[in-house]
């Protein structure tokens, strides 16, 4: 049958009992006149499946550090990927903006602040509350370490810290709705949300829909009423919550504390009902962390136990640590590298290796500043992107800014090199390509390199579908990476303006300017600007 469609096949062969097929020069030829300049090409119509996916979920005691970074930008990344491939998506956060933890940054600030503010200390509000919660740890282990060198055991110096006390104690009267506490927690979240929006905004990340624990888990507790009252739960000598999950392989989880103030599940559960039913969801993905399997396993089985039917359309998109090279980070400890710090640091790296190459003087201050937030912003974004999200991985800040190696730089690069490329050629705005007579009209054979880019380029729609069904953006960042590798080798060995013919020059510039778009197209799923010229 293959034989008998000359029309797109022109030749085969077996090797060790593979079958080879040659595409014919009409089909790739007729491929590319029809997709050379379609900005959508690769993404599919809408499907009507409701997908939401969750990504980012800060706290509100602390900056975004850069393990937020690496979750922010696959659930962002993979949103837009369900999208190419025809979903209708919703982005959301949830908010951890309640609980102990946020507490002990309410309370370190009580104690130690003397009404000090952002805009009195000129710093970053997520900053300035995040160095609270660290003040507030190095308190408690100073209490503790007194405690325990006065004749307490850790375990009784625990409980009577004099700070944790109170800070309990916070956590009630929050709960309670004790109008000072929810004043101070209103101010202090005021200043957190303010400094999110500001990183949020400098890394292109949105969302459609955010969420806050202070209002989610309030449901979450409801649900866990219905569950005792269905037996689905049942409550321990001290009045606590808890579902017995061994049938299932998992143990025994706790819902609800015995004082009745929740814990992370709580709010999960609440959470989890309301996304569904208020969107209609086919699936709703999660974004966390790996460390994070268990908790996941346990909410769907939760939700099984509670007869919801969404129950099997929770999915766990869970990715491993990212670490730098100087290893591991301690948020309580304040050895966290923040996200600001970070994305100031490959800027300025972006900066140096630019400056370095020595082809910046034809471009204004502003450009340049502009052209320096696209290249490291895009570094870090394609560096921590490339990585199966399973993986565990280490970011090189260095590394990523390579202009020469499997970066982002790169990629951007080799997009700038083919529009200046383009713009030396002449090709007119808004019309398409210079007319330089048909495709090859049959008169000249495609070079290795040219069949292969053309090959390359047809693969794009197949590989979003490839990274949408493995909820893994670094199927098309390896892509763009290795599209971009072939077409410089391609370039390197066949000049466009000074082809052999003028059907030669045609083709080559057919290939150039789909290049350019597939490149373009694939760097905006991964959240990442194209640069006009580098």
């Amino acid at each position: 049958m293959l034989k008998n469609n000359p029309h797109f096949i022109s030749g085969y062969n077996v090797i060790k009992a593979f079958l080879n097929l040659v595409i014919s020069e009409e089909a790739l030829n007729s491929f590319l006149k029809s997709n050379y300049n379609d900005i959508c090409f690769g993404k599919k119509p809408l499907t009507h499946r409701k997908v939401m996916v969750e990504y980012s979920s800060p706290n509100t005691n602390k900056p975004l550090h850069l393990g937020h970074l690496r979750n922010i930008f696959l659930g962002w990344s993979m949103a837009e990927i369900l999208k190419a491939n025809g979903d209708e998506v919703y982005k959301s956060c949830i908010v951890n903006d309640r609980g102990i933890h946020i507490c002990k940054s309410m309370m370190a600030w009580q104690q130690f602040a003397n009404g000090a503010t952002p805009d009195s200390t000129h710093t970053k509000g997520d900053h300035f509350v995040g160095d609270y919660y660290v003040k507030f740890n190095d308190e408690y282990k100073k209490e503790m370490n007194q405690l325990v060198d006065s004749g307490k055991s850790n375990e009784d110096a625990a409980k009577e810290s004099l700070i944790m006390k109170k800070t309990q104690k916070m956590l009630l009267d929050w709960e309670e709705g004790k109008p000072e506490i929810i004043e101070l927690w209103n101010k202090m979240n005021g200043w957190v949300y303010k400094g999110f929006e500001e990183t949020y905004k400098r890394i292109g990340a949105d969302f459609d829909k955010t969420y806050y624990e202070s209002q989610t888990y309030i449901l979450g507790k409801e649900i866990v009423q219905e569950g005792l009252n269905k037996k689905a739960f049942y409550n321990k000598e001290d009045g606590s919550v808890w579902i017995d999950l061994t049938d299932a392989g998992l143990d025994e989880k706790l819902l609800l504390r015995g004082d009745g103030t929740s814990v992370y599940i709580t709010q999960d559960i609440g959470l989890v009902k309301q996304k569904f039913e208020q969107f209609h969801l086919d699936e709703s993905i999660y974004v966390i962390g790996d460390e994070q399997i268990y908790h996941m396993k346990v909410l769907k089985e939760i939700c099984r136990k509670l007869g919801m039917p969404f129950a099997d359309h929770i999915v766990h998109l869970s990715y491993g640590m990212v670490e730098l090279t100087t290893g591991k980070m301690k948020s309580r400890e304040g050895t966290v590298v923040d996200a600001d710090d970070l994305i100031n640091e490959m800027v300025a790296t972006s900066k140096h290796h630019t400056e370095a190459l020595g082809k910046v003087g034809d471009f204004t201050e502003q450009e340049l500043n502009e052209l320096y937030e696209i290249l490291g912003i895009g570094a870090m974004k394609f560096y921590l992107l490339r990585v199966d999200p399973k993986k565990r991985m280490i970011f090189n800040p260095e590394e990523s800014i390579d202009f020469h190696g499997f970066t982002g730089p790169f990629v951007q690069y080799t997009y700038a090199r083919i529009k200046s490329i383009l713009r030396k050629v002449g090709e007119p705005s808004g019309s398409g390509l210079p007319a330089t007579g048909d495709l090859m009209e049959g008169k000249e054979k495609l070079l290795t390199l040219e069949r292969s880019l053309i090959i390359f380029l047809e693969k794009y729609e197949i590989i979003l579908s490839q990274a949408a069904q493995e909820l893994n953006p670094s199927v098309v960042a390896n892509y763009v990476y290795h599209l971009a590798k072939t077409f410089n080798s391609f370039y390197t060995e066949h000049s466009v303006a000074n082809a052999e013919s003028e059907e030669k020059k045609a083709l080559r510039l057919h290939i150039a300017v789909m290049t350019a778009t597939v490149i373009k197209s694939a760097l905006q799923l991964l959240g990442m600007k194209v640069p006009e010229r580098m």
